[in-house]
Order: C-alpha cells, then structure tokens, then sequence
C-alpha cells in the first residue's frame, strides 16, 4: 500500500475540516463506508462511452472490468463520464472538439480527489485527447482503449470498416453493385461495437499509446469483443493502484524517447497521418518539442513491416493473432529506444523480450519489410512551406513522382456539389486541389482530405489520381493523397493562389509538393487574398478560431501549452 501521507486524496477526505467531514458524508450518500475510500488510493476511470459513439459504446463493461482490479489491488475505483468523441456522427468534425475533450479530462482529474487515473478510449479522438489531458494533470495514468470492433463479413469476403466501404461505395456509385447488395454489406461491415478494424486512426494511436508506454504490453490490438480485452482491462486496474505507489507520472513516462519510440512504431506499422498532428499536441502539453521533420527523420530510417489495410492486406485481428505491437517493437528493437520506462515500471526492452511474431505475412521482418521506408513522408515546397504529409505506403507508386495540371475546388462545398458531374473536365493526370479545409478554414481541421475520385474517372477504372489539400483524411483511408497543407488557405498560404490549369509538381523522394508558377505570380495573387469572415462569433468555436495552432505545430490552443 502507498505512504498514505503522499495520497492526494487526503487534502479532499482526510483533514480535521468541515469540508472533508462533507465529502466523506458525500461519499458515504452514495452506500460506500469509510473503510473503502479513507486511506486507500482513489483510481478515476475517466470513460468516454457513448452510444453517440459506436467505437466506445462497450466502455461501461470495460470499467466495471478495471473496477474489479482496481478493488482487488486495494484502491478504491471511481468511474466519471468526460465528452465522447465519436466520428461518424459528430459535425462538422470531431477534431473541432478533440482539445475541448482534453481540457474536460484535464480538469476533472484536477478538481476531484484522484491518485490516479485509468483512460477509457476508442474513437479517433478519444486517445490523443485523453493523452493530451493526462499529460498535462500529471498525475499516474495508465490507459484501455476499447479495441477493434470484429472483423466485417460479406459473402466471402473479409471487409475492415472504412477501408472497404469507401472502394465498395465506389462501385456502388458507379452502378456495379446493386442496391441489395449495398444493403447486404451495410449490415455485415461493422459487427459489433469497437473501433475501425482497419489502421485508421484509432488504431493507430492505441498502438501508439502502447508505444509510448501508457498502456501495459499487447493492449492496443485486442479486439474489442474477445474476452481478453475485460482481463488485461481488470490488470491496468491493478497496475494503476502500484502506479500510484512508485508515484509514476505521465510526465516521468512521456519523454523524448517515448515519443521517439512511438513515431517510430507508427511508420513501421503504415499508420495513419493524423497520428503526426496528434504526437505533436501529446508532446506539447509536456514542452517537448517535435518538428515534422523528426518524423520525417525518423520515417527514412524505419521499415514499413505490418501488412495492415489500408497500406497493407490484413486485418486488425489478425495483426492480433499475429502478436500486435509487441511483435513489432521487438523486430525493430534496434530502432528504438530500449531504456525507456513504461507503465509497467519495466523498460521497452523488457516489456518485449519475449514478444513472438506469429503470422509473417501479416508482421514481416526488417531485413524483408513491405516498403525500405516508414508510412508516412513529410513534404515541404513553395505550396507547403510550413510542411504537408502523405501516407506514401497507401499511395499508387506510379503517382508518388507526378506533375500535371490542377482542378480547383475553393472549398468542401463546391467539391461534393462537383465530383460526380459527368463534365468534370477532368483526366487521370489532373492533380485535384481543394481549399479551406484546415483548422480555421473549415473550421475544425476535418476529414475532408480524401477527395473521392470523380465519377467520370471511376467509370474508366482510373482508381486515384493526386489530390492536395489542408484538411486531414481518415486513416482508413488510402491513395496519392496529399494533406496537412501548412500554412492553411485560409490564412494566406501559399495554397490560396492556386488557380484551376496551373501545373503542381509531387516528388515524394524529394520530399516536395510545388506550384509551378512563378514567385512573383504567385506573390502577386496572394497579395490580393482576404480572409473570410469567420464562422463562428460565440462560444467554444470562437475561443478555438482564437486560439487553434495551425497543422504543423499540432492543432492544440497556443494557451494549453506549459509557459516557458
């Protein structure tokens, strides 16, 4: 048992006041005697369930798994709600609300009596913005997230959510699946509640939890269903109440090579893009700096290993059964940073000494990897001086050096009201441009990136094409697709001046994504540029037009990081 002088929760419950005598009667309100909460750990479970949000609707039953561990370790478990983030429904973006959520998080953990806290996440957003609120409470953490969602069945074949539906929606558009059929595969996709089963973007940032060290070894893969998921939740229930005792904080676990590490797993897994954006938040509610160009860096030197949709072939369950992270960081041990401490109180190189690949098509070695480099490449270029981003192992190889002239869409609006017009003039050396999809400029930073291939294209098999933009994409999402534009259209960056004809030159090797158009030219349009009027004069979307960073720096408000 902890020293219970260095309990937390002794300021709330244990002082010769009015006010702990209040609290303690609270507390005994709801059935609790004084022998469960006086002198014992308090562990929050910080859950974000909501049956607003498949991906977490299973969490009630997670926590009452992690209550069980937590009891039996001696704490005393508290659950308490935050805001849930669930992407499919929310609009116009759940990253609009991804720092509200840390800021809910964060706040809670400070005002209650906590020792420490266990995060409950899934959805895309839930993990960084849990991460995010954690880091900056600094009190011990450790984190569950829900877990894949099973694997999605139609006829024969295995479909993973998101990845799958977008090429069958394509055909669907295009007249080659009928309406039963799309009907079929509507109720067969996602079969139970979990996140992507894909590494999109909740996956991946579970996987980076777990590379990071906030979860205990093999957490993030498990699928949300097996059984396994309640055991290794009712264990970080145990581990958090030992947490508290060795007084292991966020802050003594998140350092430089933790997040080093975890870039690092991500580019060796294809992991989505939108895993950049989020680290560089995580790390700055902790003043350590991470540039695109240390992903970039780190990117050029990791092999792509894990044969995952939408870079690779397989499944989340299967990368389960083929030994998930663990796996991974074991065959690029060498890459990473061993003397790292996680949650466990062991270090990454402990935690994965004995971790076995089992499937090498799904988890193949360093010396034989599906790509030379990581998933993701970093572009910079007079069309994104401040940096852009593209998962280059969801690319066609073909395009990842073109040039061609461009199609501009001004914003989201136009590009729905446009892409399935059967004279979109057109072809499949056209590179689609779109604007105002970044965080002030949609607002909110959505996943308007993937810019679905024109119809008239579809209908002569030309299956992706480039396409630029400042919004963000899914990371179940895949293609020759350029995103993360910085500085923004809607500030005045440099995408602002393009015009529909100029020509856009793309050399991933090089690292460049260029307007060809003289600087003057492009000097003198940008010259004549006025920012709209923003879209919101009250409230939390006025506070985030204020304050909201733009891409390269994380997205995060420039006022929830430390003061230097």
């Amino acid at each position: 048992m902890p020293d219970n002088r260095k309990l937390r929760s002794r300021e709330w419950f244990s002082q010769p006041t009015y006010e702990s005598f209040v609290r303690r009667a609270w507390m005994r309100a709801e059935g609790f005697t004084t022998d469960v909460f006086q002198d014992r750990p308090v562990i929050g479970i910080c859950n974000s369930w909501s049956e607003l949000n498949n991906c977490n609707a299973h969490l009630r039953t997670v926590a009452e798994a992690v209550k069980r561990g937590v009891w039996a370790a001696g704490g005393f478990p508290l659950e308490f709600p935050t805001i849930s983030l669930g992407e499919v429904f929310m609009r116009p973006t759940t990253m609009l609300y991804r720092n509200l959520m840390a800021m809910d998080v964060e706040e809670s953990i400070r005002a209650h009596p906590l020792d420490g806290v266990v995060l409950l996440c899934g959805c895309d957003k839930t993990t960084p913005a849990q991460l995010m609120g954690a880091a900056s409470a600094d009190v011990p953490a450790i984190m569950v997230p829900g877990g894949p969602m099973l694997s999605g069945q139609w006829r024969d074949r295995e479909l993973g959510s998101g990845t799958d539906a977008r090429k069958l929606f394509d055909l669907f558009r295009t007249g080659r699946l009928s309406e039963e059929q799309w009907c079929e595969i509507e109720g067969g996709i996602s079969r139970s509640a979990g996140h992507c089963t894909v590494m999109g973007t909740a996956s991946t940032m579970a996987s980076v939890a777990e590379a990071l060290g906030m979860t205990l070894p093999g957490c993030a893969a498990i699928p949300a269903p097996d059984s396994r998921r309640l055991a290794i939740a009712e264990t970080s229930g145990r581990r958090i109440v030992e947490m508290v005792n060795e007084d292991l904080r966020p802050s003594r676990i998140l350092t430089r090579d933790a997040f080093e590490n975890a870039i690092t797993v991500d580019m060796a897994l294809g992991g989505s893009t939108n895993a950049v954006v989020h680290l560089i938040a995580i790390a700055g509610r902790l003043g350590i700096e991470l540039t695109l160009d240390n992903f970039d860096a780190i990117s050029r030197r990791t092999p792509y290993i894990a044969n995952i949709k939408p870079s690779g072939e397989f499944l989340m369950e299967d990368f389960f059964y083929a030994g998930g992270v663990p796996a991974v960081m074991r065959e690029i041990a060498h890459l990473l940073h061993a003397g790292a401490l996680t949650a466990t109180g062991k270090t990454v190189a402990e935690n994965i000494a004995g971790a076995e690949c089992h499937r090498r098509e799904v988890i193949r070695t360093a010396a034989e990897p599906l790509d030379r480099e990581g998933g993701t490449a970093i572009l910079y270029g007079n069309l994104a001086p401040l940096g852009a981003v593209i998962k280059q192992t969801a690319a066609s190889p073909h395009l990842l050096r073109h040039r061609g002239r461009a199609y501009v869409f001004e914003n989201y609006q136009q590009m729905r009201a446009e892409i399935d017009s059967d004279t979109l003039a057109v072809d499949d050396s056209t590179v689609l441009v779109m604007k105002n999809g970044g965080p002030k400029g949609a607002p909110g930073f959505p996943e308007w990136g993937h810019i679905p291939m024109p119809k008239v294209l579809l209908q002569r098999n030309i299956n992706d094409m480039v396409r630029i933009s400042d919004a963000r994409m899914s990371g179940t999402s895949f293609g020759t697709v350029v995103l993360h534009v910085a500085p923004e259209s809607a500030v005045g960056g440099p995408l602002a001046a393009v015009r529909t004809g100029d020509e856009v030159s793309l050399d991933v090797d090089a690292r460049r994504v260029d307007l060809c158009v003289p600087a003057e030219e492009i000097e003198r349009r940008l010259a004549s540029f006025r920012p709209a009027p923003p879209q919101y004069d009250r409230g939390y979307g006025k506070l985030f037009l204020e304050h909201i960073t733009q891409a390269n720096l994380g997205c995060d408000f420039d006022f929830l990081r430390p003061v230097k």
